[in-house]
This record gives C-alpha cells, sequence and structure tokens, in this order.
C-alpha cells in the first residue's frame, strides 16, 4: 500500500503519527461511522460514544484540528464531519486494523476455485473467481490477466482475397484465435504452407509471451532458410503476434451491487460515473496493473489515481502468480471509498495466494 503524494500534516507542523490519544479516538470514529453508514459524525454524538469524557465544545476544537490537517471536513454547513481522501489515506496506512478472512469464507473460496479449476480454462476459473469476491465484498470484482497464457499447439496461414491471410492459432487447451496479416505481392500458395511449417515447429508448447523473446531468432532463421517472400509472410505473422503477446484482458463482474445502499442522488451520479471509468478498459487494465508492480495488497483510494477522479471510486489489488512464481495477473475489488477495507484487504490477499496455488499445479 503505498501513498502517492505527501502526507498532511497538523496545524503545528508536526506529523500526523503525532497526533494524541483523543485526536486519534474521535478521528477514528468518523471514519468507522463513514465506513460503516456514510453519515457524517458531529460533536454531540461523538462525545456520547467516545470512551474518554468529552464534551461537544472540547470535540469540536479536535475536530477543527483534524480539519485545518486535511484529515476530514464537513459536507454540509452546520453538518458532522467526513474523511477526506487524504484521511482514508492516513487511516488506511496508519490506523486500519487488518482482520482475518473467517473460516467459512475461507472455505467458500477454496471449494468454488478449486472446483472451478477443473475442466476449465484458466480465463474461465478467474471468471469464478472474480464473481466470488464481487459476492463476498459486495463490490464489483476485477481480473486483469495475460490474453492468450495457454501454450500454443498450432499456427496456420489461410488466403483470403484483397491480398491477406487468415492465422488461425490453435492453444493445446483447443481455444483458437484468428487474426489477419497483409500477405507480400506475389507470393504463392506454397509459401502458405512453408511458412505454417516453419512456425509451428517452433511454437508448439510454447505461449506467446514466451516467443516475445525468441522473435527475432526466428525472423534471422527464416530469411536463411526460406525464399524472401516467405521470410517476409513469416514476419509479418510474428509482428501481429508480439503486439498480441502483450494485450492484456480485463473480467469484471457484480457491477450491480455498487448500486446497492445509494443514499443520495449524489451516490447515483457517482456510480454512473465510476460504470462510465469501467467501459474505459484500457484505463482500467493500466490501473489494475499497477498492482503488480510489488508484492501483496496495494490500495488506490479515489483522486490518487486519474480514472476515478471523479467517480470518488477505491481499488484493493493483489497480484497472482504461476508455477515458476511469474506474476500473471491482478486480482480485487473496486467500489465507494468506504469500502470496508479491514475486511477485503485480507479477502482479496487470500483469494489471489488460493488462485496463485491453482496455478502452481
Amino acid at each position: 500500500m503505498t501513498a502517492p503524494h505527501m502526507p498532511p500534516t497538523l496545524p503545528t507542523g508536526r506529523p500526523l503519527t503525532e497526533l494524541d490519544e483523543r485526536s486519534r479516538e474521535i478521528f477514528r470514529r468518523i471514519v468507522e461511522g463513514y465506513l460503516a453508514t456514510g453519515d457524517p459524525l458531529g460533536s454531540r454524538n461523538l462525545s456520547r460514544i467516545l470512551p474518554m469524557t468529552l464534551s461537544p465544545a472540547s470535540v469540536r476544537n479536535v475536530m477543527a484540528d483534524l480539519e485545518d490537517a486535511g484529515l476530514i471536513y464537513a459536507p454540509h454547513t452546520s453538518a458532522g464531519r467526513l474523511p477526506t481522501e487524504h484521511g482514508l489515506r492516513f487511516f488506511v496506512d496508519s490506523m486500519l486494523e487488518i482482520g482475518d478472512v473467517p473460516i467459512d469464507e475461507r472455505d467458500r473460496i477454496e471449494a468454488q476455485i478449486r472446483a472451478s479449476g477443473h475442466n476449465r480454462t484458466l480465463e474461465q476459473t478467474l471468471g469464478e473467481a472474480t464473481q466470488l469476491l464481487s459476492g463476498l465484498s459486495r463490490g464489483a470484482g476485477v481480473v486483469v490477466t495475460t490474453k492468450a497464457a495457454a501454450p500454443l499447439k498450432h499456427i496456420e496461414f489461410v488466403r483470403l482475397d484483397n491480398g491477406r491471410a487468415l492465422v488461425v492459432l490453435v492453444t493445446e487447451d483447443g481455444a483458437v484465435e484468428n487474426r489477419i496479416v497483409d500477405l507480400p505481392p506475389g507470393l504463392p500458395s506454397s509459401a502458405l504452407v512453408e511458412a505454417s511449417n516453419f512456425l509451428s515447429e517452433r511454437i508448439r508448447g510454447r505461449t506467446l509471451d514466451d516467443m516475445r523473446t525468441e522473435i527475432e531468432n526466428a525472423r534471422q532463421n527464416a530469411e536463411r532458410e526460406l525464399d524472401a517472400l516467405t521470410a517476409g509472410l513469416v514476419e509479418a505473422g510474428l509482428a501481429s503476434w508480439a503486439g498480441e503477446a502483450d494485450s492484456r484482458q480485463l473480467i469484471v463482474r457484480g457491477q450491480a451491487n455498487l448500486l446497492d445502499d445509494l443514499k443520495a442522488v449524489e451516490d447515483l451520479e457517482r456510480i454512473r460515473l465510476l460504470f462510465q471509468d469501467l467501459e474505459r478498459q484500457k484505463d482500467v487494465i493500466d490501473l489494475v496493473s499497477r498492482a503488480e508492480q510489488g508484492d501483496g495488497v496495494r490500495i488506490f483510494i479515489g483522486s490518487e489515481n486519474r480514472l476515478f477522479s471523479l467517480s470518488g471510486s477505491s481499488l484493493i489489488a493483489a497480484p497472482f502468480r504461476d508455477a515458476q512464481q511469474k506474476i500473471v495477473g491482478v486480482l480485487g475489488v473496486i467500489g465507494p471509498t468506504r469500502l470496508n477495507y479491514a475486511r477485503i484487504v485480507p479477502m482479496v490477499d487470500y483469494t489471489a495466494r488460493v488462485v496463485s496455488r491453482l496455478l502452481e499445479r
């Protein structure tokens, strides 16, 4: 979990980590109230629920300091206070008490993901994991992973009209993908067969990601072993596959959960903006993929990332790995900034570890 900004300080200039006991307790109650209900807390209600004896006037003085420090704000005149995004970041980094995943939820995660792993593709298994996270968190579950992780079995060039060819890729798990490449002028039909055989010998049992490091060697070999036109076809095919090797896919489940528990018209507008964000798949993929940059769970809050600057949403995400301990994807939960971080952070972490163990087989 990282904060991409300078942390706010107290009005005295001291760091927030030096908040005294009553300031921390008042701030904690405001944040926990917001995460539980979305409602602001006022000084009178706070004075009733604090573990120490403080008058509403004393509470207001502390709240004024917290507001000056940029940790809380008043959504309306004479209203209670809510945490700012800076306040949420401070709470998550310094005060959040992470629990453990309850036994019944662990069993459910293990059973559902392992059951989905039998006789299903990786994409289907990850879809199940995404749906599961959505149901448990009441947010939107998301997964980003490499689009073509399965080893390849066969490649074939099929001539089309207008100087183009269809490239048919078959993976060992039976999936079929098609791409179109331009044919070099004057290419004979026999060259399609020759190019197919040349590449099939070299890619069988390997993924497109594996092939990226071999593409230049394959081009050089093609130039030595094949005639110029056939080598040109091989190069065109390799170029198209190199681009695809970088492609990632996004799986989103449970967007409807975000419509639950709306409290005001502005909440509905926020969710509308979030739905627009989720439609911009490349931006979502780029954001979720940032969780690949470190081990463990990462939390992105509101305008800390450009994508959610308008909708005021949060992302909790963790990477998962294959048998070689290589990060092959990221899964997580997207929802409002008042997500139940203490519950969802360990849930996302545990689900990522279960998926990793499944992929290690």
